[in-house]
Formats: structure tokens, C-alpha cells, sequence
């Protein structure tokens, strides 16, 4: 079974998110979900992301490899829309790293050192007409990454939601959210 580290999306730490990373504890993974936004949730997604840029994004990322440290090296790293910041910084970056989980957001591979680790796989979701995901750049790094990582792969869903893999929002896709979880699952149990 693996150890995650689940970053949450830039409404915080919602229901949802928590609900996500129980469903990998029922399947047996250890799971680590820590709070970003120091105990904030926003109704809105621009109240949130208002928030984490007067905090810094750079603090968010800190914040996000504080949590990690303590734990274990041989995680896996996952994270919602603006927790892949911190996510793919650590898996990038951390020597140990055994996989990471980007959903709903990628950011280039240059941003954190140019190169993505040969032995750390990757999976990326996202809706192909999400305007976040797909209309801002992220599914564009999420091809780059695939076509130069040994292990990767891209899930692209039909829709338009952002953050349809959290079940408290009214962007929840239920259908969608069912296939990336059980591809999350799948990933994950074949991680050594």
C-alpha cells in the first residue's frame, strides 16, 4: 500500500477533499492531508485563490514541504487544481518520491528544475473544456510532461467543471469523479 500526501484546491480544506482521501484510506492507503489555508474555507474559488495570492503562492508551496517534512521519502504526492504547486514541486524534487497525482492543474516541468525524475511515474486529470485546465495552459504542460516522462499518463474527461472531482462543490461531476478515483486507485496500487 502506498503513503500520500493529498495538497487541497483553492477553496481549502473542504469536505470533499477529506471525503477523497478517505476513500484512499479504505482502500488502505496511508494518507496525510494537511491545511494549507491554516483552517480557512472559501464559499468561492476567487475568494481562495485571492487568498493564497496575498499570502504568496511561494508560502503555499512552503507550507505544502513543511507538511512533508517528518514523513516518510517514499510518498506519493497528490494534488487539487492549486495543490499540484506544491505536489509536483515535491515530486519533482524530493529523492524518494514514488509517484505523483496531478488533478485538475499542471504546471510545466521547468518551473521546478526542468527535468521530471525518470522513476517517478504521474498521472494528470482534467476536463478538456475547463477553463482553468484547459484554458489557461495546464493541459498543454500536462502533454509536454507525457511525452517526455518515462511513466505518465493524462486523463481528460468531457466537461467544463473545475474541481469536478470534489464532492461538496456544486462543479462535482459524479461520473468524471468516479473514473479519476478509480484510476487514482489503480495508480496507487501498483506502487511499491
Amino acid at each position: 500500500m502506498a503513503e500520500v500526501l493529498v495538497f487541497h484546491h483553492g477553496h481549502g480544506l473542504t469536505h470533499g477533499v477529506r471525503e477523497f482521501a478517505e476513500q484512499l484510506r479504505r482502500a488502505g492507503h496511508t494518507v496525510h492531508v494537511p491545511d494549507l489555508f491554516e483552517g480557512q474555507v472559501f464559499d468561492s474559488l476567487e475568494e481562495g485563490i485571492g487568498y493564497a495570492e496575498s499570502t504568496g503562492f511561494r508560502t503555499i508551496i512552503e507550507r505544502g514541504t513543511a507538511a512533508a517534512e517528518g514523513l516518510p521519502a517514499e510518498l506519493v504526492y497528490l494534488g487539487f487544481s492549486l495543490g499540484v504547486l506544491p505536489a509536483q514541486k515535491l515530486a519533482q524534487t524530493c529523492p524518494g518520491a514514488k509517484g505523483a497525482l496531478l488533478l485538475e492543474a499542471c504546471v510545466p516541468v521547468s518551473e521546478f528544475g526542468g527535468v521530471w525524475p525518470r522513476d517517478v511515474p504521474v498521472q494528470v486529470h482534467g476536463m478538456d473544456a475547463d477553463p482553468f485546465f484547459a484554458g489557461e495552459g495546464d493541459v498543454d504542460a500536462a502533454r509536454a510532461l507525457v511525452e517526455t516522462a518515462a511513466d505518465a499518463e493524462l486523463f481528460l474527461y468531457p466537461g467544463d467543471r473545475h474541481l469536478f472531482t470534489d464532492s461538496s462543490l456544486p462543479s462535482h461531476d459524479e461520473h468524471a469523479a468516479t473514473q479519476a478515483t478509480h484510476r487514482v486507485l489503480e495508480f496507487l496500487d501498483r506502487i511499491k
